[in-house]
């Protein structure tokens, strides 16, 4: 890996750190869980900076995850004519509060909520450029129905739409537009009345958390999500979102270092349980799978990257299973090989993720990490490696 680069992460965190006149040893001392002899090698390209080590070390800095990630990857999402979808996006969460005027009203709340599902579909198969593109008019017209016609399935519709928003700036590295969305979706959740909508939000504000190193934070949101669904109607979709709520407790836990995480897991197992695959409901992948998913995650914050690899090769993905989370769990599975040492395995790892969602893989931190990794691991003799660099433009 070019070492004298600003190109990957480790040069990042030497730049951002000489720019905050730090030695390596006093940003040691300022992230916790982080030793001198990690950063060192971090910042000289030869060991990976696993998620945890990256967000403790923002926090040290002062900064976010992304000035360290390298994020938004701005040059590649040119070239795949992302950014310039960007822009009405931020228009349309912006004029959350005002219906314009159009010629034709707004479609039922059952179309509209058909179209919404539609946009999701096209989310989690990260064919994101259309959903990025059939997402404003749907929001606006979805605004036009809601404050003409308000009712509960509007309101939701709406949610769902913010929601999708989040969804692609999360996946695309634009965090300040994710906030809004989220805004968006705590403020639609609230004049629908909708606890279940509103306890999704505190969820994914927490994942934000999780992200940005504060996990005392994450967990608190968490716990407030729980909260809400206190007015939430019993059955399973109450049960699939409580759920959801713990297998993000799992891991904050997991990061934090506490030992909750596997009690988590098993609430979580218990849910899944009589909640079946439910993919579908509220697009959260949750069910079975998703749980031993996370369960390989946990493992994998623990360092116990043996036994999260075991984990994955127990589990059978299902073929309906979201390809959006299928390359997330190659990521997450990519990245605990790299660590055993099975670098072969890993980098096929990252070529499956591409398979199953390259518009995703190609901007997923963990991705271009764990190519990192394995690129200064100086083992490079497996067919399509350099390419796979090229193509994530590193």
């Amino acid at each position: 890996m070019p070492s004298g680069t600003v190109t990957h992460t480790g040069a990042r965190i030497r730049r951002a750190r000489k720019l905050r006149g730090l030695t390596q040893q006093a940003l040691a001392d300022l992230a916790p869980g982080v030793s001198y002899s990690t950063l060192t090698k971090v910042e000289q390209g030869h060991l990976p900076a696993s998620p945890g080590v990256v967000a403790a070390l923002a926090r040290g800095l002062g900064t976010s995850v992304e000035e360290l990630t390298g994020q938004p990857y701005l040059e590649e999402l040119r070239q795949d004519q992302l950014v310039g979808l960007m822009q009405p996006l931020r228009e349309a969460l912006d004029l959350f509060d005002i219906a314009t005027a159009s010629p034709t009203p707004p479609r039922s709340a059952a179309d509209l909520a058909e179209a919404s599902d539609g946009v999701a579909r096209l989310v989690r198969a990260t064919n994101l450029r259309q959903a990025a593109s059939e997402l404003p008019a749907l929001i606006e017209e979805a605004t036009a129905a809601a404050q003409s016609r308000g009712g509960f399935e509007t309101w939701r519709v709406l949610a769902t739409l913010y929601r999708s928003t989040y969804d692609i700036a999360q996946k695309l590295g634009f965090p300040d537009l994710s906030t809004v969305a989220l805004d968006r979706v705590g403020w639609a959740s609230e004049r629908g009345s909708d606890p279940v909508f509103a306890a999704l939000r505190q969820y994914f504000r927490a994942l934000t958390y999780l992200r940005g190193g504060d996990y005392e934070t994450g967990r608190r949101l968490i716990s407030s999500g729980h909260g809400l669904l206190d007015n939430a109607q019993e059955g399973r979709e109450k049960n699939a979102v409580v759920g959801q709520l713990h297998l993000g407790a799992s891991v904050l836990a997991a990061r934090a270092g506490d030992s909750t995480a596997d009690s988590h897991l098993d609430e979580a197992d218990r849910l899944a349980d009589l909640t079946g695959p439910a993919e579908s409901l509220h697009w959260l992948s949750f069910g079975p799978t998703n749980v031993a998913a996370h369960r390989v995650s946990v493992l994998a914050e623990r360092t116990e990257y043996a036994a999260a690899v075991a984990v994955a090769r127990s589990m059978t993905v299902p073929t309906s299973w979201p390809r959006s989370r299928v390359s997330h769990h190659h990521a997450e599975v990519a990245r605990a090989l790299m660590w055993t040492g099975d670098t072969d395995a890993a980098f096929r790892q990252l070529q499956a993720a591409r398979s199953a969602g390259p518009q995703q893989a190609k901007y997923h931190p963990v991705v271009r990490q764990t190519w990192e990794g394995l690129e200064a691991s100086r083992r490079r003799s497996a067919a399509g490696f350099s390419s796979f660099g090229s193509w994530l433009g590193m």
